[in-house]
């Protein structure tokens, strides 16, 4: 048996069938957790580490209340030098381990002014706009109608409401980054319909739904787009408003996935 097989193996053998990805600054979801009972990415000689701070690099067993959950502790982007397909690669381990339902978080600048740093925006659809995607080289012709679960949204406002939490709806767009965008691109995006602009997450929905996996998505909006605020942008700045944002999301898992 490989290393690789061994750590699957244990992943399969927590019975999980939800995931939650992890986006910057949003690992103090699980910073209480046993680290002892994760599998680290170097497990997977196939899975290419986080480079950029704020992205563990592991896979944690954990709960969400009553629900047996794995989380993803760090993802890779393509601006880290990966392919579509390389940066995906976490999904399809997490499918070959038994989940059935994804749930994908990031963090996010704001591009629609009637939201506002600090709070939530479910996904409601998507603009990849990285110019690639993880299906590149086959001709598997995937509808994307509804890329993000209907069904799972609708569960998610109702907790929301009940748990007194803001939580936007909107389009994410997603980009290749690693720069941040300028005002005129902000305002061209905003035209294009995008309420949030971040550099994942496009391409971990486009391959869960490739795999058959229901999707939910998060944004964790934590600052305003750039030509929107007068503040500059930094990544510690992103990592500050995810940390303090998470209480509120652990509330609303623990409202939805967390009952069982």
């Amino acid at each position: 048996m490989t290393v690789s097989d061994a750590a699957l193996d244990r992943l399969r053998e927590w019975n999980a069938e939800i995931a939650v990805v992890l986006g910057s600054g949003l690992n103090v979801l699980v910073s209480a957790a046993d680290s002892g009972n994760s599998v680290a990415y170097s497990d997977f000689p196939e899975l290419p580490k986080p480079s950029v701070p704020g992205h563990t690099g592991r896979f944690l067993l954990g709960n969400v209340g009553s629900t047996r959950v794995i989380f993803a502790q760090g993802r890779v982007h393509l601006y880290e030098g990966h392919t579509a397909r390389q940066a995906t690669t976490g999904i399809r381990i997490l499918s070959a381990a038994g989940i059935k339902r994804l749930i994908l978080t990031n963090a996010a600048g704001v591009a629609n002014e009637s939201f506002s740093p600090g709070t939530w925006m479910m996904i409601s659809d998507q603009i990849n706009l990285t110019g690639t995607t993880p299906l590149l080289g086959s001709a598997q012709f995937l509808d994307l109608t509804e890329i993000y679960s209907k069904k799972w949204r609708a569960d998610f406002t109702g907790a929301a409401k009940t748990e007194n939490i803001t939580l936007h709806e909107g389009v994410y767009a997603g980009l290749l980054g690693p720069q941040y965008e300028t005002p005129a691109e902000v305002r061209m995006l905003r035209q294009l319909g995008a309420d949030a602009i971040g550099m994942s997450t496009v391409l971990e929905a486009i391959q869960a739904r490739a795999l058959g996996l229901e999707v939910a998505g998060f944004s964790c909006l934590t600052n305003w787009a750039a030509g929107i605020g007068n503040a500059p942008l930094s990544h510690e700045d992103v990592l500050e408003t995810g940390k303090s944002a998470a209480d509120t999301f652990t509330r609303l898992l623990k409202a939805t996935v967390g009952r069982g």
